[in-house]
């Protein structure tokens, strides 16, 4: 279960300690169990901090605090802070990245056609990066290039795997189709294919504002017989 921790401090010394907490990432390098810490000031009081930590368990955090390293420059921190620093130990019930729900339904949409409800979560001013397209295109294009692609193919979409940072998500898939209309100048052929990719969102307030697309459309034609295997 992942664990997180919560450290609380006040200090009118914050330059020093950030420079204290680079010192203990140098230092425990390769040996550190922290996946993910973050910083935040109060915004009501300034000398008010708190640093989140988190864990892919609470023995992986037992770990980190036994390290030699992490003892000293707890010892550090304490000699910056105003007071003894409070800490609030937290298994974590529920996680959700929630610009990651929005970028798989998009796919779960896709896969079954729902037109209509496809691109809802999208700005007006959305802008799409795909190579096999000429030059950058915008929300209305977008839309022409799905059902282009949905009189071509009977298809599906599996979400494989993603990762999020910042205003961005990373969903690799795999798309499964059978050939049904014209493609690429290609009539019809009823062939079952399948093809792989991996697309970026990026997020503006809770909604896609840019996207880029790569897959293989190269081995799809294959499939189709236009190029030789």
């Amino acid at each position: 279960m992942t664990f997180v921790q919560l450290i609380e401090c006040r200090t009118s010394r914050f330059d020093e300690m950030d420079r204290l907490m680079d010192t203990w990432v140098e230092r425990t390098k390769g040996k550190r169990t922290a996946t993910h810490a973050m910083v935040g000031k109060d915004r009501a009081d300034a000398s008010h901090f708190v640093e989140i930590v988190e864990f892919p368990s609470y023995e992986d955090a037992m770990r980190n605090s036994g390290l030699p390293e992490t003892e000293k420059i707890f010892q550090d921190m304490v000699a910056l802070c105003d007071a003894v620093p409070t800490f609030t130990d937290l298994d974590v019930v529920r996680d959700e990245q929630l610009n990651t729900v929005v970028a798989r339904e998009f796919f779960e949409r896709a896969g079954r056609g729902d037109t209509a409800e496809l691109f809802e979560r999208y700005d007006e001013d959305y802008l799409e990066h795909d190579p096999a397209n000429p030059g950058d295109q915008g929300l209305a294009a977008s839309r022409e290039v799905y059902e282009g692609w949905r009189r071509a193919f009977e298809f599906t979409f599996r979400v494989d795997d993603q990762i999020a940072q910042d205003d961005r998500v990373c969903t690799r898939w795999t798309w499964a189709g059978k050939h049904t209309g014209e493609f690429a100048g290609i009539a019809g052929t009823r062939q079952n294919v399948t093809m792989t990719g991996t697309t970026w969102h990026r997020f503006r307030d809770g909604r896609i504002c840019e996207g880029w697309w790569q897959y293989d459309r190269a081995g799809l034609m294959e499939q189709l017989g236009v190029l030789g295997g």
